[in-house]
């Protein structure tokens, strides 16, 4: 399923070829590759991957096939040949989940995003399950950045081994990432976080936000660990994405994790300025691999126009 936001100014000015592509299946194969006038960027999710390495077995009730690393890695290897700009993030909960966890404490998870070409992630709050120490044994083997905005390692084993903020370049286009974690008392052992501190996600969000767009940042993600939605948000004054959507600025799209929730269609919600930000989750264990595909005016005062899509990562044997 797609959906579109653009501002009124680009659609006119696609035209025909705009109405269309609210309908049309991606990749955005409407406007040429070879136009001077847009830039295409894809950006790929996955969240809360729990050491799946393989596809669920064929006994399993519900996703029998489904999942796996080397499926995964095919599909997102196509798309690159597709598409000439493509970032591929990770919303945290890379552990805990099957026998290779347990055995090799996160070693193959990380080898086997760096062989995909995986170009950051955040913390989810089971990848503290073999404590501070046992996330490091194992950080060499990430050949990419873990974004971690709101947790202060400062006093702990993973002092500046992680990252608040990172801007990439793709063509013409700036986008900054940041990354959200999960409130860790009451949900992580405290042996296993130690001395990190957790800083207020709507208030970290709104200074790297704003310290992002004012270096030019066309487009700015975050990822995120907190959660799309709770029922008791009012009473226990729970962080989710919709409410750091709600209560922030300059973030375009939120990509989610923890709640495993499964969303064929991103949702757009209004941040404090009244622009939509979208949200979006791949639910878990590698099932789905979430897909934005973007384009962007080249004098960018005209706004992007995205289609959000999710792809079943089925095994082919």
């Amino acid at each position: 399923m797609s959906q579109t936001i653009n501002r009124r100014n680009f659609v006119k000015s696609i035209g025909g070829l705009g109405a269309i592509a609210l309908l049309s299946p991606f990749p955005l194969s409407l406007i040429s590759a070879k136009s001077d006038r847009y830039t295409k960027l894809t950006i790929l999710s996955t969240n809360d991957v729990h050491s799946r390495i393989d596809p669920f077995p064929a006994s399993d009730q519900r996703y029998a096939g489904m999942a796996g690393f080397a499926q995964r890695a095919s599909l997102v290897n196509q798309i690159r040949t597709e598409v000439d700009h493509v970032l591929l993030f990770d919303a945290g909960d890379i552990f805990q989940g099957t026998p290779y966890f347990n055995m090799y404490g996160g070693e193959l998870e990380f080898k086997l995003m760096s062989q995909m070409g995986y170009d950051a992630a955040t913390m989810g709050n089971h990848d503290f399950d073999n404590g501070l120490e046992g996330f490091k044994k194992h950080l060499p083997l990430a050949s990419f950045p873990f974004i971690c905005s709101n947790y202060g390692f400062e006093n702990t084993c993973l002092n500046q081994s992680t990252i608040p903020y990172k801007i990439f370049q793709k063509g013409d286009i700036k986008i900054g990432v940041i990354g959200m974690g999960i409130q860790m008392e009451g949900l992580i052992s405290k042996k296993n976080y130690g001395n990190t501190i957790y800083h207020d996600p709507i208030q970290t969000a709104n200074e790297l936000a704003k310290m992002l767009k004012a270096q030019s940042c066309d487009f700015i993600v975050c990822l995120s660990h907190l959660g799309f939605e709770y029922s008791d948000e009012g009473e226990n004054r729970k962080i989710s994405d919709k409410i750091l959507a709600q209560k922030t600025r300059h973030i375009d799209y939120i990509i989610g994790g923890h709640t495993h929730t499964f969303m064929d269609k991103a949702v757009t919600l209004s941040n404090l300025d009244g622009k939509a930000v979208i949200i979006s989750q791949s639910g878990w264990g590698g099932i789905m691999l979430g897909r934005l595909d973007l384009v962007f005016s080249k004098d960018k005062a005209e706004g992007y126009a995205f289609i959000y899509t999710t792809k079943k990562v089925v095994s082919q044997v």
